[in-house]
């Protein structure tokens, strides 16, 4: 639980009765939980992420229903929560039990267990999703698409779903040591930060890239926007640099580019099922363990918050509810 009541914050397990806010809320045993970097702002002091003063942290979840009065999502219905306002305004993922209305919850394909639905997570909803914005756009398979920030969550999950569906994945990161481990997802090039663009000097960069997807924002997105080819777009979802973005006019009105806002967490239920489906298509075709940093217990949880709001995780820090 994360508490912050009169400047007072803290952050620990406890024993809490699971409620529902409404009477078609389903009840979800959670298997597993993910730790998002969202999860990390809701657990910081003086959040402004958080929306209310206690409770339950996770933005995502996957398990099975146990309690349900819909016919669609009967008892034993195998469901990944993630979105809306779990653990950021209700209580979430980071617990054995968790309450969450329909439109929160997606049926997992036969071929994605609920271990693998956390594997992929928020992250990999995130960068699936952006993969077929990229797609809708016009993007061409063989096409050189670049990642930023590509050891995180949403960036290693998407280096491995490009290489898997044909694309040739340049992965960017200021983490040189993890060139190897970038190689092995299926990157075909690591190249650094100041390398996304070129030409600095000048309004436009060199035409690139393909498509991309930026996982940073800031000057990295910027930089980008000038260093796409003609009619190409990128994917954002993330702001770890930062929130602003400087950049002129002419990457979009003399370059036909585009910039793709992505957004996991109002998702549609017809996006999901759209993403989820994807990803069950590929997922047996594919090595998730090395997408995974670790896996820690709930009492484990504020060490595995600092670390994934410092940076220094590489893929997904898997949360188990029921561990001993």
């Amino acid at each position: 639980m994360v508490s912050e009541v009169d400047d007072q914050f803290s952050l620990g397990v406890h024993d809490v009765e699971a409620v529902p806010r409404d009477d078609s809320d389903v009840l979800i045993a959670v298997d597993f939980s993910g730790i998002n970097f969202k999860d990390a702002m809701v657990a910081s002091a003086k959040s402004r992420v958080r929306r209310v003063a206690s409770l339950i942290g996770g933005v995502d979840a996957a398990g099975t229903v146990v309690a349900s009065t819909l016919p669609h999502l009967p008892v034993g219905t195998r469901v990944a929560a993630h979105g809306g306002q779990l653990g950021v305004a209700r209580d979430g993922g980071f617990a054995q039990f968790l309450y969450a209305p329909e439109r929160y919850l997606s049926p997992l394909p036969d071929a994605i267990s609920t271990h693998d639905a956390m594997v992929i997570g928020t992250a990999g909803f995130t960068a699936m999703e952006s993969i077929l914005a990229l797609e809708d756009h016009g993007l061409h398979v063989g096409g050189e698409v670049l990642v930023t920030g590509a050891t995180g969550g949403v960036g290693s999950h998407a280096v491995t779903y490009l290489a898997a569906r044909g694309y040739h994945a340049v992965a960017s990161t200021g983490s040189t040591k993890d060139a190897q481990w970038l190689r092995e997802q299926g990157a075909t090039r690591v190249i650094g930060r100041d390398e996304v663009s070129d030409q600095t000097s000048r309004v436009l960069g060199t035409e690139l890239w393909d498509g991309a997807i930026d996982c940073v924002g800031g000057s990295t997105l910027a930089q980008l926007l000038r260093s796409l080819r003609y009619g190409a777009a990128v994917a954002a979802s993330g702001l770890v640099a930062n929130a602003e973005l400087a950049t002129t006019v002419y990457p979009f009105i003399t370059r036909s580019v585009s910039l793709l806002g992505i957004d996991s967490v109002e998702a549609s239920g017809e996006t999901r099922q759209r993403v989820w489906s994807s990803l069950g298509e590929i997922v047996a075709s594919l090595d998730l363990d090395p997408l995974v940093d670790r896996e820690v217990q709930l009492e484990q949880l504020p060490g595995a918050l600092e670390d994934i709001r410092s940076g220094r995780t590489r893929g997904r820090i898997l949360v188990l509810p029921n561990a001993s």
